[in-house]
């Protein structure tokens, strides 16, 4: 199934494993639960021959010009644009319709959070748990109403309703109060967003969060007219906030994005809107669309492609040298990684030993070589504020099986068969982790299993499998979206994603002290210690930071990456000129 880097980007696992489950987070600080995703990596390129430089192109470069169509091919059947229900990072297809309180500011550097619809990006009170924003002047949606605080708080609690289910979900159980709230459509408010005028909202939440500034910049947060949005069809037409507004939307064939009359390009730092309009076609074969845009045919010189790359079109565009110059591939995105089930191997020494037989390289390999990414050693991913860069164990990419086999000698143990759960697309990276284990000493057997019944067996309670192979990378660039899901003990079993099983009191209570604080360099050194913690008990073993590889058209332009997240920047792009 090809992954929609554009639009749904939440993904667990890789290439061409798309999940959309919805992660019920324990906070760390309560007894709610706050629901987290990430998004893992790119369509499978097992297979393709030459192997480039791990050095990644980034961006298009050419200058990008006002005007002309833009036109993006994809293989969905429907695009909904309903910030309810999408699960749309803020500088993808959401956020060319709709904006939010922040949003994010891309930059080779580092992605930072930044004032969208408000003045800032937040005051602080009660040491983080409440936060006050005031809007910007002039603020209009599409239909030339004004946007008051109103609409924004409307939107957030339209988010609540039963009618719309798998959206982003942070907000739900951060606010205090919310708990039982299912909605405004019966009159009721929630009380815990405050509207004292038409430019001001305040939140208070149920404890300290110092990542709040990021949660406002997600889709939840973009304003719905109030009183509108009551259908579950409000996603096809919206009203909308953005540089864009929707002309069209055929499912199955086309949506169509003209511009908004109404927005301002003095109130948004980020969106630069260059084309005129933007073309959505829809039940496009990802092969066929990649070979128009290589050979320009059909328009495929002003379109890109709304999938990673096919291993079939990556392999041929890296033979051409013109096919080549319209390949991006970005840097070092999701983590992807073995998950050891800490409950069922609680021997440390043979999670050392598993950690010293893996051959990383040779993963790496069956992953389509250098251009599936850089080799990991940290858990919280690049990119992330506050990430420090270190090898705990220095294990060659290789592996070393006579160093495993040593550290089992050492504590007298005899490793059973071990039981190893995979979807269909890890069959080659999982045999290539088999083989390595076993030349420790460790025998593994591959159990592999269809995407639903696989998604069920390593987040339910009982936890029937030893090993797993995992991709993860957060909803926005945080350690707290980063570390939190995978390591929380209140993450594990009930449909939740620490697939390691893993329990520690210490990390926990760090974790919280981090979550709590709300200065955010201080808040990265604690995430800092959090991550070199867990590894100090190998609850998984770390193998790389994957690439994403995405092909456009000749004449677009400002097709860039930052460093966070590994898909391309949809407020930046346009066309160059004839």
């Amino acid at each position: 199934m090809a992954f929609h880097y554009f639009f749904a980007h939440r993904l667990h696992g890789k290439r061409g494993s798309v999940r959309h489950a919805s992660v019920a987070l324990a906070t760390l600080f309560a007894a709610t639960a706050l629901v987290l995703s990430g998004c893992g990596s790119r369509t499978s390129q097992t297979g393709i021959g030459a192997s480039p430089s791990s050095s990644p192109n980034t961006s298009a470069s050419a200058t990008p010009m006002k005007g002309g169509t833009l036109t993006v091919l994809t293989s969905q059947s429907s695009l909904s644009l309903d910030p309810a229900t999408s699960q749309s990072l803020p500088t993808t297809t959401t956020g060319l319709v709709h904006r939010r309180l922040t949003t994010w500011k891309i930059s080779h550097g580092k992605t930072t959070v930044v004032p969208d619809l408000a003045t800032t990006t937040g005051t602080p009170s009660d040491h983080g748990a409440v936060w006050t924003f005031h809007l910007k002047k002039g603020l209009r949606f599409s239909n030339g109403k004004p946007i008051t605080s109103q609409d924004v708080k409307w939107g957030i609690e339209r988010s609540f309703s039963d009618t719309f289910t798998g959206g982003l979900s942070y907000h739900k159980q951060l606010l205090a109060g919310a708990a039982n709230y299912h909605g405004p459509f019966s009159g009721q408010q929630l009380n815990s967003i405050e509207t004292p005028n038409d430019s001001t909202i305040i939140f208070h939440l149920n404890s300290p969060f110092g990542a709040w500034p990021w949660v406002a910049s997600l889709i939840s947060f973009a304003p719905v007219p109030r009183g509108d949005g009551t259908q579950k069809s409000y996603g096809n037409h919206p009203v909308t906030s953005g540089p864009y507004q929707v002309q069209s939307n055929s499912p199955g064939r086309e949506l169509v994005l003209t511009r908004n009359p109404y927005w301002k390009a003095s109130t948004d730092s980020v969106r630069k809107a260059y084309p005129n309009r933007i073309v959505y076609r829809m039940g496009q074969d990802d092969t066929v669309a990649a070979q128009q845009i290589m050979q320009g045919v059909n328009g495929g010189d002003t379109s890109i492609l709304g999938e990673f790359v096919p291993p079939a079109q990556l392999a041929q565009a890296q033979a051409n040298p013109q096919y080549s110059q319209l390949l991006v591939t970005s840097g070092d995105g999701a983590l992807e990684y073995i998950a050891i089930n800490t409950r069922h191997i609680r021997n440390l020494a043979v999670r050392q030993a598993i950690l010293w037989a893996t051959d990383r390289a040779g993963y790496r390999t069956a992953a389509g070589g250098a251009i599936a990414g850089n080799y990991a050693t940290t858990l919280i991913t690049p990119g992330i504020a506050g990430r420090q860069k270190y090898d705990l164990y220095h294990v060659p990419t290789g592996g070393d099986p006579a160093r495993a086999r040593a550290i089992l000698k050492r504590a007298h143990v005899t490793v059973p068969t071990l039981k190893m759960v995979i979807q269909q697309n890890k069959t080659e990276q999982a045999s290539a982790i088999q083989s390595s284990l076993k030349k420790a000493g460790i025998n593994v057997r591959i159990q592999v299993l269809d995407s639903g019944v696989y998604s069920d067996t390593v987040t339910n309670n009982q936890g029937n499998y030893d090993l797993t192979i995992a991709s993860w990378q957060p909803d926005f660039p945080d350690a707290y979206a980063n570390l939190a899901p995978l390591f929380s003990s209140s993450m594990i079993g009930n449909g939740n994603q620490n697939m390691s099983r893993y329990s520690n009191r210490a990390v926990d209570a760090l974790m919280t002290q981090a979550t709590q604080t709300v200065d955010q360099k201080a808040a990265g050194k604690l995430w800092a210690q959090a991550d070199q913690r867990i590894m100090h008990d190998i609850p998984v073993v770390p193998l790389i930071y994957s690439h994403n590889t995405f092909i456009h058209g000749s004449r677009v332009a400002g097709f860039d990456i930052g460093n966070f997240p590994a898909y391309p920047d949809y407020l930046t792009m346009g066309l160059t000129r004839d």
